[in-house]
């Protein structure tokens, strides 16, 4: 098994890379738009494709597997609330931020604040991509290639060891991917490996529900849809991991930001050739978050009929891959989540470089003679070196998190999402809030958020606990504009870089989308498939 499966992840590896290869093989990466933003050059197929790519990362695989193993299909809520956040991001955060030519989205806050806030959130953003992002990218995609080839068993080694080959081995691929290619080899692959998942997504469960159903699949779909119906239902209760109610409160303010804020999520649609292309392509990963549940959630579900117990939740995606799955298909299955981790990985590496670069490193140098593009782009270099390092020590050590992988994700990145999001949504809103009520509101909701997670637990929801936090801080940034205003009001200076007429339908797509959610809450729901 072990020989077909090497093969055939070895060989759709290959192809992505030839492809990715092939498309960039002309680029020169002489200037920081080359190397960080493709040239502002991508169409709506490569920014829809990498941004669905780039969120569909090992993390997502393993995390949401797990939860509807334990739980239910509350998990789903994530990716379905997200659609109306990318919705909004589309409409209202794109247009603005290509108004103003920017390259990181904290460009956004230097010209409604000043420049000591854009410094303080590109270092918040950046902590958040060294404690979160990297560290759980690497182990997610080590989780789920121990869990697929059991690297353990035939080296002889201990778990841990095996987590340790693996998170090593994503991180030297990763980072020589990114160092060699730059941003638009990275978004032309995440494009061909999205159309490789949606193969995968296909195939997975009809695998399990044939491996159910001793080898009739409408069998394993019964014993699915009659078995155990309770892990069918999306719509959360106050008890659940995920309460349907977190889904107006922090749920889509953690989804406003990571859509409209992330920077190594809104890089690809700030990389796009016009706001149109950029438009239709958030759109297109609309569609591919649609259709995500089929690898992110269904095989928690087929799990759950197949292995009655399991000691270690986290390989609940893995294992099945490897047991209902035909070895060929098993290496493919294995490329894409390999794909999937090297993807975001390879993204948050780029970002990181472009924050440090563009907010940091290069601005210092304005004193001295200006440095040019090579310059920067070898700074760059040996920032996503160091990025690597740091994630590499930290990712194995996940494991011993106690709550769940994904629970582990959320609980950290909210720390450094929302007070950001919050000071963006004060400086859209208003003209009047100084810089100084912008870092009071960061230092007000990072303080008071870790109290409640650690010191002083509030018995609610962490989610809640977020949403709640979003309102006490944007009231202490309006108050403290109240009482000591701007002296000159805000006032946009456009300078767009590209064309940034919207795209004409995208209302009507935006309705059908919406529609689209609704009726999925529905049938996972006590109203549908979880009678």
């Amino acid at each position: 098994m072990i020989t077909f499966a090497t093969i055939s992840f070895l060989g759709w590896t290959l192809f992505v890379a030839a492809v990715s290869w092939f498309k960039t093989r002309k680029q020169r990466l002489r200037t920081t738009s080359d190397f960080f933003m493709g040239s502002r050059s991508l169409s709506f197929w490569v920014v829809g494709g990498s941004l669905f790519f780039t969120n569909m990362s090992a993390n997502q695989f393993i995390g949401e597997n797990e939860s509807v193993y334990i739980n239910n299909m509350t998990v789903m809520a994530w990716g379905m609330s997200s659609i109306v956040a990318m919705l909004v991001v589309s409409e209202f955060f794109m247009p603005l931020y290509l108004r103003i030519g920017a390259v990181t989205t904290a460009d956004f806050l230097e010209e409604r604040f000043d420049g000591a806030t854009k410094k303080i959130v590109t270092f918040i953003f950046l902590a958040g991509y060294l404690l979160s992002l990297i560290p759980t990218v690497l182990y997610g995609g080590a989780v789920a290639f121990e869990g697929i080839f059991h690297l353990h068993e035939h080296l002889g080694i201990s778990h841990w060891a095996a987590i340790w080959v693996f998170v090593v081995a994503l991180a030297v691929i990763g980072c020589c991917y990114t160092l060699l290619g730059g941003f638009k080899a990275i978004s032309i692959s995440d494009s061909v490996q999205g159309l490789g998942m949606m193969i995968g997504g296909l195939l997975l469960p009809y695998f399990g529900f044939r491996y159910l159903g001793h080898g009739d699949v409408w069998a394993g779909i019964r014993t699915v849809l009659h078995t155990r119906t309770d892990h069918l239902n999306a719509i959360g209760s106050a008890g659940d991991q995920v309460p349907f109610s977190t889904i107006f409160t922090g749920m889509f303010l953690v989804n406003l930001y990571y859509w409209g804020m992330e920077q190594y999520i809104m890089q690809d649609a700030l990389a796009a050739k016009n706001l149109e292309q950029g438009q239709k392509g958030i759109a297109l990963a609309c569609v591919g978050k649609l259709l995500a549940p089929l690898m992110l959630n269904i095989p928690g579900l087929i799990a759950l009929h197949v292995y009655s117990h399991l000691d270690d939740t986290t390989s609940v995606f893995p294992r099945l891959v490897g047991d209902v799955m035909p070895p060929l298909w098993v290496g493919f299955i294995a490329a894409i989540v390999f794909g999937g981790a090297l993807g975001t990985f390879n993204a948050g590496l780029n970002s990181s470089a472009t924050l440090f670069i563009m907010n940091l490193y290069g601005p210092r140098k304005t004193a001295a003679p200006a440095p040019d593009g090579r310059r920067l782009i070898r700074a760059g270099k040996r920032f996503q070196v160091a990025v690597t390092l740091l994630g590499v020590g930290i990712a194995p050590f996940i494991m011993f998190f106690r709550g769940g992988f994904y629970t582990y994700i959320q609980k950290v990145s909210s720390f450094f999402s929302i007070p950001v999001f919050t000071v963006l949504v004060i400086g859209f809103a208003t003209k009047k809030v100084p810089a100084v009520a912008a870092k009071a509101g960061l230092v007000f909701f990072v303080v008071i958020y870790a109290l409640t997670q650690s010191v002083l637990p509030t018995g609610l929801h962490y989610l809640h606990v977020v949403f709640i936090l979003f309102i006490l801080t944007a009231g202490l940034m309006l108050f403290i504009g109240r009482v000591a205003p701007q002296a000159v009001p805000y006032r946009s200076r456009p300078m767009p870089l590209i064309d940034i007429r919207p795209w004409k339908h995208r209302h009507w797509y935006s309705l059908g989308l919406i529609i689209a959610v609704v009726l999925m809450f529905l049938l996972f729901s006590p109203y549908g498939l979880a009678k």
